[in-house]
């Protein structure tokens, strides 16, 4: 895509994302879209980290424009007048997971907001770590480096973070087809596809997950609630997943996927994730997985022309 394709196609998806905010009565709602950069100077605009897992050099392309986007726009934010009152910021359950207490001698646990990837700054920046446990490191030193600055800087806000699984649901940027779908809404239709061919199902990370219009409720509820502040939240839906599951579902929705085959996939449930402590205090009423892949599935049949 050319750069000139890039801003149209930029300038579309701020467009629509402003339209949806306006149909849901956030008329005072703004979006502006920012690259991950370096320079500390980009956000003074907008308060007047993308996922690469093809990254060669986990610190240049990962770590560091996750820590300085996030230290960028706190600190644009420190200057504005008037003065900001809170700030919400999307995380990441990456920054809670700690794959190493998940081999098959370690008893059962649960994971709340209160638990940190234990991955370090060195660890995540080696060469020889894959981009995927980077990505993940990248979204803890993010987290980190946003109440570092809360720390250091005392300014007039507070912050929450809220920190998702992996995250599925309909759309409603400039979508045409599935290939410009993001990544874990893509997989999930990979694996449709891949079940209809009879081949082999993804096996998902993680066997939690939660649907983005619980997510986007969150961040909302965050903002407006003043309990909130300060706060760390684990945003996710009480059912499990896994790729096997989600087919079961599409097999019995949709007479086009009636020959899937959805394989017999082992779901993981040696440990948990407290989803519950954010519904509480947000409150939030988590989708059922029924419900979010119906929804996904039938709008990106449509786009492919199966529906």
């Amino acid at each position: 895509m050319s750069s000139s394709q890039e801003r149209q196609a930029s300038s579309a998806l701020i467009s629509s994302m402003n339209c949806f905010a306006e149909e849901y009565e956030f008329a005072a709602l703004d979006f502006e879209q920012l690259n991950d950069t370096p320079d500390l100077g980009i956000f003074d605009e907008a308060v007047k980290g993308p996922l690469n897992y093809a990254a060669t050099n986990n610190e240049r392309e990962l770590i560091l424009p996750a820590i300085n986007s996030v230290r960028a726009l706190l600190s644009a934010a420190a200057e504005a007048s008037p003065p900001i009152r809170r700030i919400v910021i999307t995380s990441s359950f990456a920054s809670i997971l700690d794959s190493n207490r998940h081999a098959p001698s370690t008893p059962y646990f649960t994971y709340t907001a209160a638990d940190w990837n234990p991955l370090t700054y060195e660890e995540a920046a080696d060469p020889s770590t894959s981009p995927v446990i980077a990505y993940r490191g990248s979204k803890k030193f993010a987290e980190l480096a946003a109440w570092d600055v809360v720390r250091e800087r005392k300014p007039a806000f507070d912050v929450v973070t809220i920190c998702p699984p992996m995250t599925f649901g309909p759309v409603v940027n400039p979508v045409s087809k599935a290939v410009e779908l993001n990544e874990t809404n893509a997989t999930l239709w990979k694996a449709v596809e891949s079940a209809l061919e009879g081949k082999p199902l993804p096996v998902a990370r993680v066997p939690f997950w939660v649907d983005v219009r619980d997510v986007a409720k969150a961040h909302v509820e965050a903002l407006l609630r003043p309990e909130a502040g300060g706060k760390r939240f684990l945003v996710a839906a009480p059912e499990r997943f896994s790729y096997g599951l989600a087919v079961k579902i599409v097999k019995g929705e949709f007479e086009w996927a009636e020959g899937a085959q959805e394989g017999d996939q082992e779901i993981d449930e040696s440990y948990g994730l407290d989803g519950e402590t954010a519904a509480k205090e947000l409150g939030l009423t988590y989708r059922s997985l029924k419900e979010t892949v119906t929804e996904l599935v039938g709008q990106v049949a449509r786009m492919e022309g199966r529906a």
